[in-house]
């Protein structure tokens, strides 16, 4: 019994683990399934994250295929995506076709297929998945009016303008590679140094000057001939001797060729007759009313002597000049006269006119009798501001007189910070020195499609001048202001502000010290060191103050109407007012750029080139 008990227990015993067996089975079949669907959740997430990766790559891929210059081929085009997608896909990338295609319009699209593994979805499909990805660029996604303003003064030379030239053409080569359809990208160019030259928009934005007055005419001698002179009084006052003399009381008479009382030659006189037709006293030639006392200082007459008779008091030149409009006193700068060269002016040298009738004024201090007989020509021109010449005190308290040049200043009054058009308000004008020159090349290209006169105006350029930074910067400006457009030919005019798809930028250069402001023209007596000798400033005080300042507030207002600025600082590091107009200038600190060298400074353009020129995405 026990036995077989034993043996019937044993049985129920191996029934028991059968069915754990089934169970087991069951439950292995089930956790397959859960660790497929586990794993399939797993992958999923993890196909996204490479998916993502994969999306960024692609990303910059099209934009580096679409930022090659215009002819770059699609070879080239394609190694550079690829070479972008693979150093930014990294191991998700690998096994990954890759595909670029021309879009038109300069855009780009690749396309990225990549196969992915399965892990634990394995359970379920032991087929990889594949990703894929898309991204097209398109470069430029507006119209781009851009102006660069670069300071071409003296401390710019040697290196520095060598540096300048490459970076300043690797700019507009940046921005001007790409079609001008759908979208256009025009650039102007400002080059200032103590001013900027206006070249043939001179006129137009400063005003007309007024032109000079043609002399006719330059004489001292009324008439031609001579009288003899017999004889000459040692008396309180000298009574000369002349047979019929024919003067007349006040007249001026100049003697020459007296012997024994040589006191006389080379001197003007004025006559006081004595009722003598023969005998007529001379006296001082300012007032009629001193004696000539033959007395003291005079020698004794001894024989001949001449006089002739004057047009003017002391036998000063009277000039001929149909309606000149020169007023008694005004000071007249006198330029190629024929014959009476000793007339003509020169450096610093002017004549104060009196006598002045509508068609005649007399030279203040000039000596007829002396000169040369006039021949033909000449040009009088006036000498107060706004005039061809420019008669001044400068801050040394000496007179001084400078042309006008092409170059112009800041303006004045309530427009000097903005961009009113010159039809309103005229720019400054500009009297430029030998010592602080205008620059010689014409420092102003309106905006244009054309790269050619961009490169040969930025291959030609020197250093010259101080540095008027407010007036290359308003300058800039001006290019971009659809106030200024009717200046400009018809293609370079900037649209209006506002205008859908169309960005204004202005990118301004400097290597430093803003010194140089302006006061009537000329620069002003407390203007900074380094602009310049006293000598050529002149005794006033600039009229809207400091050239940072001045800078600063241009820059403001440019962008309060929208308008992105750029700025590069060029060896400015120790340069603490440089630095705070480059700071305030540019739109944010990330538009504001240094450079120490000549590789830093073409680094900095072709960042700022690369940023103006920024392509849109499109998905």
């Amino acid at each position: 019994m026990v036995t077989g008990g034993f043996g019937m227990a044993k049985r129920a015993s191996g029934f028991g683990r059968d069915r754990r067996g089934n169970v087991a089975m069951m439950w292995a079949l089930m956790g397959a399934v859960l660790l497929g669907l586990v794993g399939l959740s797993v992958d999923f997430t993890r196909a996204q994250m490479i998916r993502s990766q994969l999306q960024n790559a692609a990303d910059g891929a099209a934009l580096a295929a679409a930022r090659a210059t215009q002819g770059t081929s699609m070879t080239a085009r394609t190694a550079a995506a690829r070479a972008y997608f693979d150093s930014e896909a990294g191991s998700a990338g690998t096994g990954a076709t890759f595909n670029l295609v021309d879009i038109g319009n300069n855009g780009f699209r690749v396309d990225v297929t990549s196969p992915m593994d399965m892990s634990l979805a394995r359970l379920v499909s032991n087929q990889p998945w594949t990703i894929a990805v898309s991204s097209e660029a398109a470069r430029g996604g507006m119209n781009l009016e851009v102006a660069m303003v670069l300071d071409t003064t003296g401390s710019m030379s040697g290196q520095r303008i060598t540096d300048l030239r490459n970076s300043a053409g690797d700019l507009v080569d940046i921005l001007l590679a790409v079609p001008q359809v759908p979208y256009y990208t025009k650039i102007g160019l400002i080059t200032w140094g103590m001013g900027v030259n206006a070249g043939s928009y001179a006129t137009a934005a400063r005003g007309t000057i007024p032109a000079a007055r043609a002399v006719t005419g330059a004489a001292w001698q009324s008439g031609s001939t001579s009288s003899n002179i017999t004889g000459a009084s040692k008396t309180n006052s000298i009574v000369i001797t002349s047979n019929n003399h024919g003067l007349t009381e006040g007249a001026t008479i100049w003697i020459s060729g007296v012997s024994g009382m040589t006191q006389l030659n080379n001197r003007a006189f004025l006559v006081h007759l004595i009722g003598d037709a023969n005998k007529f006293e001379i006296r001082d030639p300012t007032n009629i009313n001193t004696k000539i006392n033959g007395t003291s200082g005079f020698s004794t007459y001894t024989s001949g002597g001449i006089f002739r008779r004057c047009l003017a008091a002391s036998c000063v030149v009277q000039v001929t000049s149909s309606n000149h409009g020169f007023a008694n006193n005004a000071w007249v700068y006198l330029t190629g006269v024929g014959g009476m060269t000793q007339i003509n002016s020169s450096g610093d040298t002017a004549w104060q006119v009196t006598g002045v009738t509508t068609n005649t004024f007399n030279l203040v201090g000039s000596i007829g009798p002396n000169y040369s007989a006039y021949t033909s020509s000449g040009s009088a021109w006036c000498t107060t501001n706004g005039c061809q010449y420019y008669r001044f005190t400068n801050a040394s308290n000496a007179v001084r007189i400078l042309t006008i040049s092409s170059c112009v200043s800041e303006r004045v009054g309530a427009n000097v910070a903005t961009d009113a058009p010159p039809s309103s308000t005229y720019v400054g004008l500009n009297y430029a020195s030998t010592g602080n020159p205008c620059d010689a090349g014409t420092g102003v290209i309106p905006m244009t499609t054309d790269a050619a006169p961009l490169h040969a105006r930025i291959n030609a350029l020197g250093a010259s001048g101080s540095t008027a930074g407010q007036v290359g910067t308003a300058w800039g400006w001006y290019l971009l202001s659809p106030n200024w457009g009717y200046l400009w030919p018809a293609a370079s005019r900037g649209v209006a502000y506002g205008t859908p798809e169309t960005q204004k930028i202005a990118v301004l250069m400097t290597d430093g010290a803003f010194n140089s402001a302006y006061c009537n023209g000329v620069i002003s007596q407390d203007s900074l060191s380094g602009s310049g000798s006293a000598s050529d400033h002149i005794n006033c005080n600039a009229t809207n103050g400091a050239s940072a300042a001045q800078t600063i507030a241009v820059c403001n207002a440019m962008k309060a109407r929208g308008v992105v600025v750029y700025t590069v600082g060029f060896h400015i590091d120790n340069d603490a007012t440089a630095l705070n107009v480059f700071h305030q200038c540019a739109t944010d600190d990330s538009h504001f750029y240094l450079a120490d060298d000549g590789t830093t400074l073409q680094a900095a353009f072709r960042q700022i080139g690369q940023s103006i020129s920024q392509l849109r995405l499109t998905h």
